[in-house]
């Protein structure tokens, strides 16, 4: 009884080693954790900063003003540098200085409550450097003041224009008033020679020291409508109309005699992303972090070999309320010819399976959304990608070269592994150098398919050869193990 099982127990063994010779090795690829994160080549409104278990993770990035064509003055202050990127002003007199404590970015000015803090001078194009209708506008920015206190002006802009015969003088200053901020238009609105002498416009909420705030305040030429906004928050509204109210004859914003623009006279403490805007457009609430979102995308990932199968993906990440982050991968074997779209990314969740990625190269994208009001922000601190690489076939353990005249016969044992699609000859006239191309069939390495002896012909006599070779899988013929042991010969004419 026990005869008739051992021939099946021997059956048993060899198929398990023939499966375990083309089972695939599990290998991981890391990114971020305790690597970092220097493997990124796509950083689009994301940016790196303290996540969970204190790893570098990327985070959305704030959502800093852009340069459009409605821009009349942006100053963010980043890179420590106080210049208004749209080029339509340029610097007076500076006596800010840069602070890494910022609310957006990672540069805010701070000014010292010095008699001048700030002050642009305005080319012909730009709204304060030019005379007559200014259209509509919106001026914004932050503020994180240290005391707010009375007198404290953070906006100024001072001038003079005729009406008439008669010379008026101008201003628009934004200031502290009993812990509130106030809005004054002096001699800024009118239609023909109607002027609108004063129009103060004074925040209701109070203003928290030491907290920052983001204060907008817009007017529209069509209605005459201004609004000032601490946070998104309505604090006031006025018509600059000849009735004072949305009905009536509109009051336009007319500038006199060009003059620069101040900010931070005597104010003590931070200001940062100074914009101004040709719009009348105000925003409900100010986001920390774009609607749209933020994506990063790895450089292509080398696996051990081609074939290589991605079957997972887990991620340490963190979603706050109303916030998420979706993961993406791809693969291929030659990532020169990939482009945005192929091949084709395939959403991913982590701690399931994945199907139907392979190659030599792997790619991963994770796209972040901010929560509805845009004021959270996901983080992703480390992601570890698994995949399953195919195992090169063993080398023949052993191989004979025979030379005769002109040739050399080779022969080798099979390889242990089940898996052999084919063997591959490298021969050269140097050892471990397999260079070589005088065989009439053909350059090394070749090619001679599932066979265990091979000719090759067309050599010189008198020279010696060097041999080795090589298995590759039959599942794909890239996927080649390691060398043979070396061996040599030197095709002779024999004397017959």
């Amino acid at each position: 009884m026990l005869k008739k099982h051992i021939p099946f127990f021997a059956v048993v063994c060899l198929l398990v080693c023939a499966a375990q010779s083309v089972v695939a090795q599990t290998k991981t690829i890391t990114l971020g954790g305790k690597n970092g994160w220097s493997n990124l080549s796509v950083m689009d409104s994301v940016e790196f900063g303290t996540g969970r278990f204190g790893y570098e993770s990327v985070l959305l990035s704030n959502d800093e003003h852009r340069v459009t064509s409605e821009t009349d003055l942006l100053i963010s202050f980043e890179d420590g540098n106080i210049v208004d990127v749209t080029g339509n002003y340029s610097v007076a007199v500076n006596n800010l200085d840069i602070s890494n404590k910022t609310i957006m970015g990672s540069s805010a000015g701070l000014s010292r409550g010095k008699e001048m803090g700030l002050r642009l001078h305005g080319s012909k194009n730009s709204i304060f450097g030019g005379a007559g209708l200014t259209g509509s506008f919106v001026i914004e920015f932050w503020l994180c003041p240290s005391i707010a206190e009375s007198g404290e002006q953070f906006f100024n802009w001072r001038s003079s224009r005729n009406v008439g015969d008669s010379p008026l003088y101008q201003d628009i200053r934004a200031s502290f008033f009993n812990n509130h901020v106030e809005w004054v238009f002096n001699n800024i609105f009118g239609a023909g020679n109607k002027v609108e002498s004063e129009v103060i416009i004074t925040s209701t909420d109070s203003i928290i020291p030491r907290k920052w705030a983001h204060h907008q305040i817009t007017y529209d030429d069509e209605s005459g409508l201004i609004e000032y906004r601490i946070d998104g928050k309505i604090q006031a509204v006025r018509y600059v109309t000849s009735t004072k109210r949305e009905s009536g004859e509109v009051y336009n914003a007319r500038l006199g005699v060009p003059a620069d623009i101040e900010f931070c006279t005597k104010y003590s403490g931070l200001i940062d992303e100074i914009c101004i805007s040709r719009t009348a457009r105000s925003s409900t609430l100010h986001d920390f972090y774009a609607r749209k979102g933020g994506r990063f995308e790895s450089q292509p990932l080398a696996s051990s070999g081609f074939n290589s199968a991605l079957t997972g993906l887990e991620a340490i990440y963190s979603t706050p309320r109303e916030t998420d982050v979706a993961f993406y991968v791809r693969g291929g074997d030659n990532f020169y010819e990939w482009t945005d779209e192929y091949p084709e990314w395939v959403p991913v969740v982590p701690g399931t399976q994945i199907r139907g990625v392979s190659g030599r190269y792997f790619q991963l994208a994770a796209e972040l959304y901010p929560d509805g009001n845009g004021g959270e922000t996901p983080s992703v601190s480390e992601v570890v990608l698994t995949y399953n690489e195919t195992t090169p076939p063993l080398p023949p353990a052993t191989i004979k070269a025979t030379a005769g005249n002109g040739v050399v016969d080779l022969y080798w044992t099979s390889s242990v592994d089940f898996s052999v699609g084919g063997y591959i000859i490298y021969y050269g006239e140097h050892p471990g150098e397999y260079l070589g191309s005088v065989a009439v069939e053909g350059a090394s390495p070749i090619d001679v398919g599932d066979t265990l002896s091979y000719r090759l012909t067309g050599l010189k006599n008198g020279n010696i050869y060097y041999f080795a070779v090589a298995a590759y899988s039959s599942l794909d013929k890239r996927i080649v193990g390691v060398l043979s042991k070396e061996v040599y010969a030197r095709p002779l004419r024999k004397v017959k």
